[in-house]
């Protein structure tokens, strides 16, 4: 790899090498010292069933059930181990593609997939879960992260010393979202408002077809500092890395230290969406590379190791996995398309005249038309 520009590996927060060795870190090891051999056991579940979930979304895609997926394959060690660093009260503000940190929220996997159906503008209930609808105006939700934390701020649910109800906010988002002016802006009020968001930057060196050189000569955490932000650049496939620098980071926002960026620097192994071909602009080699980096083989590698992955375990996995693949697939095919006036539903909180009035017009054009059959 590059050891200079926004490509360099150097310095990266790592606790599990590719090989799946444990390694020391003076800042953060002590911060993943109570996950036991269970506990990791359930990292790579929650990271296996993530992908099972990827990959049956994507046949899903193509056998023409959704009109369009965003790939998480690659990601899930950035997005299970920060998602598992959250706690309850804790408010997630994500793009489109953080399907992973909605598995460790409690969300129903099947529910992110409505909106891809083209059936709901969201899928989920938001309060229940302490997770925002899915973003898809690259940048746009940092704001509404940032402003929510501000408003937790508000509240007096920061730096209380309670910790059932001191409460951070964190947005995820890609590279590409970096060069958007709302990511900027967000940047600004988290800072000089010392606002409780952490920003997570998931950097898998593609913006669609442009490569992260293209965005910037720095790293991409190197810029927070001029807002005045800490920041850290953190292994995006190492789970146990991203739990640790996620957690101090959330800490320090819950105690009223303020933001923090964290820059995951981890790899897209899939397309952008299932629109997207990446054999057009990244080569076999470059894919390769990172193929033997996989998040997952990684933890798999380690617990293999250390003797505690047992056989049974992972058929019980590959069970569960293969369940939930089946109960998609029914779910999805069989769902109906909702009433066209249910647009209108849900837009406020309470009733809106410009609404209403779009509603009835809509209504009029729709029972203007001949019902099948041409007669009346």
């Amino acid at each position: 790899m590059s050891t200079t520009g926004p490509l360099t590996d150097d310095g990266l927060v790592q606790l599990l090498t590719p090989g799946g060795q444990r390694v020391e870190h003076p800042d953060y090891s002590h911060r993943v010292a109570h996950l036991d051999a269970e506990a990791l056991r359930g990292l790579y579940r929650d990271m296996v069933i993530v992908r099972r979930f990827d990959t049956e979304a994507t046949a899903l895609q193509r056998q023409g059930e959704l009109g369009l997926w965003a790939q998480s394959l690659g990601q899930e060690a950035a997005q299970i181990g920060s998602g598992r660093a959250l706690l309850p009260q804790d408010y997630v503000f994500p793009s489109y593609r953080e399907h992973g940190v909605a598995h460790t929220r409690g969300l129903d996997l099947a529910d992110l997939l409505r909106l891809f159906r083209g059936i709901d503008h969201g899928g989920w209930d938001t309060a229940a879960h302490n997770f925002h609808l899915y973003t898809l105006v690259i940048g746009s939700h940092t704001l509404h992260a940032t402003g929510y934390a501000m408003g937790v701020q508000r509240d007096g649910d920061v730096g209380t010393g309670d910790p059932t109800r001191d409460t951070a906010v964190v947005t995820y988002f890609g590279d590409g979202a970096t060069s958007q002016g709302d990511v900027s802006e967000a940047l600004v009020f988290a800072s000089v408002n010392n606002a409780p968001v952490v920003f997570f930057c998931q950097n898998n060196q593609w913006a669609i077809s442009e490569p992260t050189t293209r965005q910037s000569r720095v790293p991409i955490a190197d810029r927070a500092p001029g807002f005045g932000i800490p920041s850290v650049r953190v292994d995006g496939n190492d789970v146990l890395a991203c739990h640790a620098v996620t957690a101090e980071a959330l800490e320090r926002a819950r105690s009223g230290g303020g933001p923090t960026f964290i820059e995951a620097f981890t790899y897209r192994m899939g397309a952008h969406t299932t629109s997207d071909d990446p054999t057009r602009y990244r080569s076999a080699a470059e894919e390769d590379y990172w193929s033997q980096r996989d998040p997952i083989d990684r933890l798999r590698l380690h617990l293999e190791a250390i003797g505690e992955l047992p056989a049974a375990f992972t058929a019980e996995l590959d069970a569960e996995a293969a369940l939930l693949g089946e109960r998609l697939r029914t779910t999805v095919r069989g769902w109906e398309a909702p009433e066209p006036g249910s647009m209108f539903e849900h837009v406020y909180a309470s009733p809106n005249a410009v609404v209403e009035a779009e509603r009835a017009w809509f209504e009029a054009y729709e029972g203007s038309f001949l019902p099948a059959g041409g007669a009346r």
